[in-house]
C-alpha cells in the first residue's frame, strides 16, 4: 500500500509539472518566414534558443516566456547560396498574457525577375534581371488570362504572380518557375469588383487585397498555395476611386489612396482572418488626385503622389495605430503630374515618376528625423512613365513608359541619383502599365 501511495504521489507530481500553476503560465513566441531562398538562416530569441530554417513558413521557438517577460527575436546567421538579407519585424516587446504569433521575418536579395502588365496587348512581359538589364524570358510575352491587365504583384516567397485585369474585373494567378522565371497560369481567374487597378499581398503571404477603382471598394482574399478565397465581409467600402494600395512593413495596416476623394483610407488588418476595419481618424487628407502611396521600411513615414496637385505628401506614421500626420512642409513640390512613387529598401530616398511634359524619374532624399523631402536630381524616362519599382537590394530602379511601350532601367548612385543602364529602355508590350520585381 505504501508503494502504491508513493506511485500515486509521483504521478500527481508529474501531472502538476506539466500544468500551469498560479503565476506560472508561459507563452510561446512565433511568426512567419517569407522570401527565403538560401540556406543557413538562424534566428534566436533573447540571445539563445537557436532556430534554423531551410524553407519558408510558420515557426515557434521552443522556449516559453512568462507574462511580462521581454522578448527579442534577432537574426543570428544570414542565409547564403544565394546570399540574402533577412529582416525581423514585430520582433521585440513584452509578453501580455498571450502567445506572440506575428513575428515577420522577410528575406530579400538582388531581384531575379521582372514582370510588366501590358494593357493594350493583354499580355505579361517577363524578364530575367542581369546586372539591372532586362532580358526577355523565353516565351515572353505571356497571355494575361484577362483583359486590360493593369497592375500586378509577386507574393513574398516569389512563388506566385497576381495580375489585376481592369477590363474583365478579375485576378489572374500564375505560378513562377524558381529557376527560369516563367509564369504558368494557375486554374481559373478570380472575380473582383469593378475595374481593379491595384493589388498587393501582405508580408506573411496569407492575404491579397485589390483596389476596385469604379466600385469604390477593396476586395480581400485568403491565399492557399496560390488559390484565392474571398474573406468574410469582402469587398470592403473605401473612398472615391481607390487608385493604389500599400501595407505597412509589419503587416498590420492597409492604406488606400482615393483619387477622386483626395484622401487616404487606412484599415486595420485582422491577422487571423484578413478582414478589414477602419482605424480612428480615417480617411486622412491628401492633395488633389492621390494616385500612389509608399511606406518607408522603418514604418516611420508614408509618402503619397498627388497627381492633380503636382506634389508629394509626406506623413509621419504611428506604427501602433496606423494613423497619418502631415510632416512639416508637406506637401512638397514635384515635377509635372507625379504618377507613381517608391521608397528604397534602406529608407533613404523616394523615387517619383513625373509624366506628361516632364517624362522623368526624380529622386528625393528623406530627412531621417522629420520625413521632409529634398529634391536630389531627375533622370530622363520614356513617354509617360506611369509606374516605378525598385529591386529588393535597392540597386536598380525601373520606370514603365505607357506611351513609348518600354521600360527605363537605372542604377542607383550613392547620392540616390539615377544613371541609365546600358541598353535601356527595354521593349515591352502595348501600353505597359504596372511592374513587379521578384
Amino acid at each position: 500500500m505504501k508503494i502504491q501511495a508513493l506511485v500515486m504521489v509521483s504521478a500527481m507530481g508529474f501531472a502538476l509539472s506539466g500544468c500551469p500553476i498560479n503565476g506560472g503560465t508561459k507563452y510561446t513566441i512565433g511568426g512567419t518566414v517569407t522570401g527565403l531562398n538560401g540556406t543557413g538562416l538562424v534566428l534566436e530569441i533573447n540571445g539563445s534558443d537557436d532556430l534554423s530554417f531551410s524553407t519558408n513558413g510558420s515557426f515557434v521557438f521552443g522556449d516559453r516566456l512568462a507574462n511580462n517577460a521581454a522578448y527579442s527575436v534577432t537574426v543570428k546567421t544570414q542565409p547564403s547560396n544565394p546570399s540574402q538579407t533577412c529582416t525581423v519585424r514585430n520582433g521585440s516587446g513584452t509578453i501580455d498574457k498571450a502567445a506572440i504569433t506575428n513575428v515577420n521575418v522577410s528575406c530579400t536579395q538582388t531581384g531575379r525577375f521582372a514582370y510588366v502588365a501590358n494593357r493594350q496587348s493583354n499580355t505579361i512581359s517577363a524578364y530575367a534581371i542581369d546586372g539591372g538589364a532586362l532580358l526577355p524570358i523565353g516565351g515572353s510575352p505571356f497571355a494575361a488570362n484577362g483583359t486590360t491587365p493593369t497592375a500586378l504583384t509577386v507574393d513574398p516567397n516569389g512563388q506566385f504572380l497576381y495580375v489585376a485585369n481592369s477590363g474583365s474585373n478579375t485576378i489572374s494567378v500564375f505560378s513562377i518557375d524558381a529557376a527560369t522565371g516563367v509564369p504558368t497560369a494557375v486554374s481559373f481567374s478570380t472575380a473582383t469588383g469593378t475595374a481593379p487597378g491595384a493589388v498587393t499581398v501582405d508580408p506573411t503571404g496569407r492575404y491579397l487585397y485589390v483596389a476596385n477603382l469604379t466600385s469604390n471598394n477593396v476586395s480581400a482574399y485568403a491565399i492557399d498555395n496560390g488559390t484565392l478565397t474571398q474573406v468574410t465581409g469582402s469587398p470592403f467600402n473605401v473612398g472615391a476611386e481607390p487608385a493604389s494600395l500599400a501595407i505597412d512593413p509589419n503587416g498590420n495596416f492597409l492604406y488606400a489612396t482615393n483619387f477622386t476623394g483626395s484622401n487616404v483610407t487606412v484599415f486595420l488588418i485582422d491577422l487571423g482572418n484578413g478582414m478589414l476595419s477602419n482605424i480612428s481618424g480615417s480617411p486622412f487628407a491628401a492633395g488633389a488626385g492621390p494616385v500612389s502611396i509608399a511606406i518607408d521600411p522603418t514604418e516611420a513615414f508614408a509618402f503619397v503622389a498627388n497627381e492633380g496637385a503636382n506634389s508629394l505628401a509626406a506623413y509621419s506614421l504611428t506604427a501602433s495605430t496606423g494613423a497619418l500626420t502631415a510632416v512639416p512642409g508637406s506637401p512638397f513640390a514635384s515635377g509635372t503630374n507625379p504618377e507613381s512613387l517608391i521608397v528604397d529598401p534602406a529608407g533613404r530616398y523616394v523615387f517619383a515618376a513625373n509624366v506628361d511634359a516632364a517624362n522623368q524619374v526624380a529622386t528625393y532624399a528623406i530627412t531621417p528625423n522629420s520625413g521632409a523631402l529634398t529634391f536630389v536630381s531627375a533622370a530622363a524616362a520614356g513617354s509617360l512613365p506611369i509606374s516605378v519599382a525598385i529591386d529588393p537590394s535597392g540597386q536598380f530602379v525601373y520606370a514603365v513608359n505607357f506611351n513609348s511601350n518600354n521600360v527605363s532601367a537605372y542604377t542607383v548612385g550613392t547620392s540616390g541619383a539615377l544613371t541609365p543602364i546600358a541598353g535601356s529602355p527595354f521593349a515591352a508590350g502595348g501600353q505597359p502599365h504596372g511592374i513587379a520585381i521578384d
